[in-house]
């Protein structure tokens, strides 16, 4: 009776191990095809065009010249920017929450964060239409035009619509992603870390500094890089606020184009092959850097395991 109730469960682990590993596998499967099916109908652009498709800057359908660097370039320009300005408003979220707010405010303050992941991108798109835009034209861009304006990056007529608006609505969209993941990684340092440096006569910010951040850097990093690649992604919100033209500017108040925003506006207007098989390679350009991005954030987050080195109290 044993050895067939043993027989039993070693037949049922074997079983359940079969299942999960096909759908490991399903998964593996799933992006794989995805990848070929956007490269074979890439093809025609590909043997076109080659590498030229990438530093093209000429994109005009009528005469069926396809140039995808301006849409490579707004999306990595207002990406980066909204990295910029997310990252380290994320991280000090996570930090106030994790370390200095009081049980119940942090519960509070940590869902409404949250809740920010959950609001649809065509909202944050309409927000951005009515509300960012305005405030950007009206108040923002003329303010960094006069005080900044020797720069480039703050050089043009402020019209509202273009890369600072597209960056700073990514920012919003990305910030809970780099709060979120920040905070778990924060929360997972063992207290007797910070037990030993507030012991050692360490300050709350100098705790924080050695005991914390540093065991927690290469899963902060991590997090920084996903919240990269949603920004690298998006499309609905971005594209009503970005302006739609392949332009590449240095100003951040010129209108742009992303490599989402495009195929969302002209995949149904791709009237012939070519048309299409452009868009298609665009995709599978984006799919790739996505792909990679959230690698690279995979093994950064893998390498909190392998053991974190923290610094000495200053």
């Amino acid at each position: 009776m044993g050895k067939k109730h043993k027989l039993t469960i070693s037949l049922g682990d074997q079983a359940l191990r079969l299942l999960t590993l096909l759908m490991a596998l399903s998964v593996m499967v799933l992006m794989v095809w995805m990848g070929w099916q956007m490269f074979d109908a890439a093809r025609p652009s590909i043997q076109r065009f080659g590498f030229s498709f990438v530093t093209g800057r000429v994109w005009d359908p009528v005469k069926e010249q396809f140039g995808a660097l301006p849409f490579i370039y707004g999306t990595l320009v207002t990406s980066l920017l909204a990295l910029l300005l997310a990252a380290p408003i994320g991280l000090g979220v996570a930090i106030f929450l994790n370390e200095m707010a009081a049980s119940k405010f942090r519960a509070v303050v940590g869902f409404l964060v949250e809740m920010l992941a959950a609001i649809p991108s065509v909202v944050y798109g309409l927000w951005g239409i009515f509300v960012l835009v305005p405030w950007l034209r009206e108040t923002v861009e003329p303010g960094l035009a006069k005080w900044f304006g020797f720069i480039p990056l703050f050089q043009g007529t402020p019209v509202g619509f273009g890369m600072l608006a597209g960056g700073l609505i990514l920012a919003v969209m990305i910030l809970p992603t780099i709060a979120a993941i920040s905070r778990e990684v924060m929360a997972a340092v063992p207290d007797i870390q910070r037990e030993a440096a507030l012991a050692l006569g360490a300050t709350k910010w100098e705790m924080i500094r050695v005991a914390v951040l540093p065991y927690a850097k290469s899963g902060i990093m991590g997090g920084i890089m996903l919240g990269l690649g949603r920004a690298l992604g998006e499309t609905m919100a971005v594209t009503m606020v970005i302006g739609n033209r392949p332009d590449i500017l240095p100003s951040l108040f010129a209108p742009a184009y992303s490599m989402a925003a495009v195929i969302a506006n002209e995949f149904t207007e791709a009237t012939y092959d070519l048309y299409l098989s452009a868009l298609v390679e665009i995709g599978f350009i984006l799919f790739g850097i996505t792909l990679v991005l959230n690698f690279m954030a995979r093994l950064l987050v893998w390498s909190v395991a392998r053991g974190p080195k923290g610094g000495d109290i200053v």
